[in-house]
């Protein structure tokens, strides 16, 4: 993977994240759930080691999240091998790599924004059309401290606006940390 340690690591907790909220079965290799650097050999131990330093325990909580919100939230979990449960909301945004996504549950409720920033560089006031007014609230953030990330200032929620962006009468402005996922919910 390329980049320096933290780029790598971030890299790691994005792509997770982007597994655990996409259609579909979640499956991961041995070793993957904290950041294993060597390929799996059957004749020795996953090095569990690992898991004394930061960036490999923050990748071990990045996991222990994400399964919890993958319990908690049946928009992820729920009918999951339908195509009527997800949504584009911006994947041709190649000049800020930017990719954002709805995953529907079975009420309006339940409707969670997926938003990944797939570059180092943090995006300030990214605009996001959203399908319901109110208040979204940030549910994880995958560049907070505790999974090794740069705790890069952003709202922990946002009110909508009456202004149209990807097809939706509403949307929300919202800072995205370098190399993240943020889910949101109304």
């Amino acid at each position: 993977m390329p980049g320096d340690d933290w780029q790598q690591f971030a890299n790691l907790r994005l792509l997770f994240s982007e597994q655990f909220t996409h259609p579909g079965t979640k499956l991961i290799f041995q070793g993957g759930e904290f950041g294993q650097r060597e390929e799996w050999n059957h004749s020795v131990s996953l090095d569990w080691h690992l898991t004394e330093y930061a960036p490999h325990k923050g990748i071990q909580a990045t996991m222990k999240a994400l399964n919890k919100l993958y319990r908690e939230e049946p928009a992820l979990y729920k009918k999951q091998f339908s195509h009527e449960t997800f949504e584009w909301l911006e994947s041709n945004d190649q000049g800020n790599s930017v990719v954002s996504f709805l995953r529907k549950g079975e009420t309006n409720k339940e409707t969670l924004i997926v938003i990944l920033n797939l570059t180092p560089a943090p995006r300030e006031d990214y605009r996001i059309g959203v399908p319901l007014p109110g208040v979204w609230k940030v549910l994880f953030n995958s560049d907070k401290g505790e999974f090794g990330g740069s705790d890069y200032p952003t709202k922990g929620a946002v009110m909508t606006e009456e202004y149209g962006w990807h097809g939706k009468a509403f949307s929300i402005s919202i800072n995205l940390p370098p190399l993240s996922c943020l889910i949101l919910k109304a």
